[in-house]
């Protein structure tokens, strides 16, 4: 042991990557349905190798949080940005109040057991489940009036509060959301979901299977069969969105426009659902007859993420964009927003920034794109320049501060920095052909490695103190933790019901993204047996990292 340790003093740059493996480990340990995470395991890690006395440079620990900053900004931009206009405001102002109530809540629990700015500061992020916030409030402290071992000494509360908090922040968000608030708004969840997902004509997401959801068949038309003179119009209405791509007659294959009408002996080639084709074109009596005809059937396929640009897409309906031309021959398989699966409701209304997920062959796919937006093919080419620019600029824009009795008032460096990166992120959904190119899995590799990283040098450097700090606060902060997400999301929930009027599904969505709670929208969308609740999460999970992550200087301030 002493050998290691002095090898982890001499290069805490093992120390550190010790602790990322450990962290991630720590965080697959499951307690019934719940996980640690990768941010509480890597934080327990980083405490539990800094009890050997290793520490790294604050500026390490900086570099990280700026990625992560830039990183959920991104991501989150086009959401944030929409949610200021008239169709998500309503679902904005919830989040906000959500947020707002939540830091109140722990600013009053907080004075009442008489915690300082660091353990307050550790009560918000964890409780509300935000780590973004640990950034911010350290950067609040650091620039304190006060002493380097006063100041060393609040920053070293913050992860003792998030560690114990934060747990309570997502089992309770989880529980609070999934079944207290159903029973409190005596409303059968699964119920008000499936009666919504029947008024809009959809259906849930569909999940990875082995059986194709889309399928391409050829059908001869048998002698006899009513379809014989009719056209292929006809033959198109016999199921909704069922299109024949192209035809061989007398051994010709030959494309759907030049087909006027449809001969005995005509074998069509046929894209749509499997269970359409399955019930409806081989039903008996269809005069179709399914047959494997190779050539006919090798048309080029497509699946292509396409991003959402054009202006004349926004607010429209699945519906609505189905019935145009440019939708003939193409399928949806999904839609996200800000990363989350909204589900394939008809009804549902789509945005600048959204990704749809489309199916079918090479030529309507790219007819739909060109209608749509961009294709956003899978690369690994990051544009580093942006991501550098967007960081350095937001960084500049947030530096500037006021100094109001010892304390400097102003938007501070990091929050500078999520600015920028949701700037960022809203040009790319507006221009994404010409700025900002950031594959998925990089943009992952940002916002989960710089966060772990972050958490990482936090749990080293606050290791001596961790424990003591624990057995000091550990109870209390359990109790603190409870009554700050609790008050905060059943507040939200009575708004969202009896102000707003939302539906229940959409508005327990609302809640989970306003305290950026993700595993409270699976515990959520598990009792609804559901995608709607999925609905309300995007714009109010943008809005909820935004002010959260400011409520870290705002704590400090206030505590201060």
């Amino acid at each position: 042991m002493a050998w290691m340790q002095g090898i982890l003093q001499a290069h805490p740059e093992i120390a550190f990557f010790l602790v990322l493996g450990l962290g991630y480990l720590f965080g697959k340990i499951a307690l019934g349905s719940f996980k640690l995470g990768a941010v509480t395991g890597t934080l327990l890690a980083g405490v539990l190798v800094g009890q050997l006395g290793v520490s790294l440079p604050n500026e390490v620990k900086q570099c990280f949080f700026l990625l992560f900053l830039f990183s959920i900004g991104f991501r989150t931009g086009p959401q944030f940005f929409r949610g200021l206009k008239s169709d998500g405001l309503a679902h904005a102002a919830l989040a906000a109040i959500v947020a707002t109530t939540g830091l109140v809540v722990a600013f009053i629990v907080a004075k009442a057991f008489g915690y300082d700015a660091g353990t307050a500061a550790g009560l918000v992020a964890g409780a509300l489940t935000e780590s973004a916030t640990i950034g911010t409030a350290m950067d609040a402290i650091a620039r304190l009036d006060l002493s380097t071992a006063e100041r060393a000494a609040l920053a070293n509360n913050i992860p003792v509060a998030f560690a114990v908090t934060y747990l309570v922040g997502v089992i309770g968000a989880a529980w609070v959301l999934s079944q207290l608030a159903p029973r409190l708004l005596r409303v059968d969840l699964a119920e008000e979901c499936r009666k919504l997902e029947e008024q809009m004509r959809g259906g849930a997401s569909a999940q990875h299977s082995a059986r194709r959801e889309f399928e391409f068949r050829a059908y001869a038309v048998d002698p006899g069969s009513g379809l014989v003179g009719r056209s292929l119009a006809d033959l198109e209405a016999l199921a909704p969105r069922i299109f024949v791509e192209q035809v061989r007659r007398r051994g010709d294959i030959v494309a759907s426009r030049d087909v006027s009408v449809l001969r005995e002996g005509d074998v069509v080639a046929v894209a749509g659902r499997r269970t359409t084709l399955v019930e409806v074109l081989e039903a008996p009596g269809s005069g179709l007859r399914e047959v494997d005809d190779r050539e006919l059937l090798e048309v080029p396929s497509d699946v292509v993420d396409v991003v959402v640009t054009n202006k004349a897409i926004e607010g429209r309906t699945l519906a609505d964009l189905a019935l145009d031309e440019a939708s003939r021959g193409v399928f949806l398989r999904t839609i996200t927003r800000a990363g989350t699966d909204l589900g394939r409701l008809a009804d549902t209304i789509v945005h600048r920034g959204d990704v749809l997920t489309l199916v079918g062959s090479a030529a309507s796919t790219t007819r739909a794109i060109e209608a749509i937006g961009v294709a956003d093919r899978v690369t690994d080419v990051t544009d580093m320049m942006v991501v550098a620019t967007g960081i350095v600029a937001g960084a500049l824009i947030g530096l500037p501060a006021l100094h109001i009795g010892g304390v400097e008032i102003g938007l501070s460096l990091p929050v500078g920095v999520l600015l920028g990166g949701l700037v960022c992120g809203w040009l790319r959904s507006v221009r994404p052909s010409l700025f900002g190119q950031i594959p998925g899995p990089t943009l992952w590799i940002f916002e989960s490695i710089g966060l772990a990283g972050f958490v990482a040098v936090v749990g080293l450097n606050a290791g001596p103190d961790f424990v003591q700090g624990l057995k000091e606060s550990g109870l209390s902060l359990l109790l603190a933790g409870t009554l700050t997400v609790s008050i905060a999301l059943l507040l939200g929930v009575l708004v969202g019901r009896w102000i707003f009027k939302m539906h229940p599904g959409v508005l327990l969505g609302v809640c989970a993204g306003a305290c950026t709670a993700t595993p409270a929208l699976a515990a959520i969308q598990e009792a609804a047996k559901s995608t709607v609740p999925s609905m309300g999460y995007g714009v109010a999970y943008a809005v909820g990292n935004v002010m959260l992550a400011i409520w870290g200087t705002v704590i400090v301030a206030l505590m201060t």
